[in-house]
């Protein structure tokens, strides 16, 4: 037989027999909501459909942690920065545009970076970043300022501010600014957290006390317990996030893991709505590296394929789904 031949495309087991093979597992940036999914689909093909994503935003207008979930969903949308412009002048007074175009800014900024610490950007990146992010800042105060009472503005300009370094009073005051709109908005407190951490210009001891606190000032069954899992995986990063470092497994550590887990993710009052897999995936890393299979294999059950690209991506930042896909199996064996 010629080497040739064995360059032709065999048919697929799936094309020929009636059971399809599975499909591959991949990251869902819509985390399976159908809103998110669909007004990101629309988004890619222009402001032909702004009508239909403006009507999906203005119905959650209402709930300020719904709308910042879904606008959140645009910011890595490539392309809408082409056509948001058009749509902001065609209806000047409309804060949802604006709302829109600055979140994606905000996105639009972060791609300018290629790594997370400072020392991997280029003096044009930086360039580049802060211009982006300046112009996010002016269109979301803009519509903060039209619409006194959404969170979702703030919640982007905390975003913004951190890149743009505001400071710890700023930064503060656009955190209570979200929680006095949106009380327990669980994505403001995630990056509050970001803002506290020592690569940001904060350090572990807050960054432990905010999130502890955060959580034992919530209902149990909420989603803030999420944030203890998430300052250890920080801290176990600031420690140069080697995956079989001793940090997570500490005994002080794995106790406050299992006390966190047990007032969210396995707390029965627990709600798997929006981005409820982030938080299972911050638990399930944490687990599995701390060696406690047990419970990091109930985690990865309850998620199946839903991998969300943090905090997998502290371990590989251009794949995050391989660490996943590797954790999850060796737990499991």
């Amino acid at each position: 037989m010629p080497w040739t031949s064995r360059l032709r495309v065999r048919q697929a087991e799936g094309d020929r027999f009636l059971r399809p093979r599975r499909r591959a597992p991949a990251i869902d940036p819509s985390f399976g909501d159908p809103r998110r999914a669909g007004i990101r689909a629309a988004a890619r093909e222009g402001a032909e459909r702004w009508p239909e994503i403006r009507g999906r935003l203005a119905a959650a207008a209402a709930d300020g942690e719904d709308l910042s979930f879904l606008v959140e969903g645009l910011q890595d949308v490539a392309g809408v920065e082409r056509w948001i412009g058009d749509v902001i002048a065609a209806d000047p007074g409309d804060p949802l545009p604006l709302l829109v175009s600055g979140a994606r800014h905000v996105g639009w900024a972060w791609h300018a970076r290629t790594g997370f610490e400072a020392r991997h950007v280029s003096e044009g990146q930086w360039e580049l970043f802060h211009a982006r992010l300046g112009t996010a800042e002016g269109q979301l105060l803009e519509a903060a300022e039209r619409e006194p009472a959404w969170a979702a503005p703030w919640y982007f300009l905390q975003m913004s501010g951190r890149g743009l370094q505001v400071g710890p009073e700023v930064a503060e005051y656009r955190f209570e600014a979200v929680c006095r709109r949106a009380p327990g908005h669980a994505a403001a407190y995630r990056q509050h957290l970001q803002q506290l951490c020592r690569k940001w210009g904060g350090s572990h001891r807050q960054m432990h006390a905010f999130a502890r606190a955060s959580m034992l000032a919530a209902p149990e069954g909420g989603r803030l317990g999420e944030l203890v899992a998430l300052a250890h995986l920080e801290e176990w990063l600031s420690l140069g996030g080697d995956p079989e470092s001793v940090y997570l497994g500490g005994a002080r550590v794995l106790g406050e893991l299992y006390e966190a887990a047990g007032r969210s993710v396995f707390h029965p009052a627990f709600a798997r709505d929006r981005d409820w897999a982030l938080a299972f995936n911050a638990f399930a890393m944490a687990f599995a590296m701390a060696g406690d299979h047990g419970a990091a294999r109930r985690l990865f059950r309850a998620l199946g394929n839903r991998a969300t690209e943090r905090p997998w991506l502290y371990l590989d930042g251009r794949s995050p789904l391989v660490p996943f896909l590797a954790w999850r199996a060796r737990v499991n064996r």
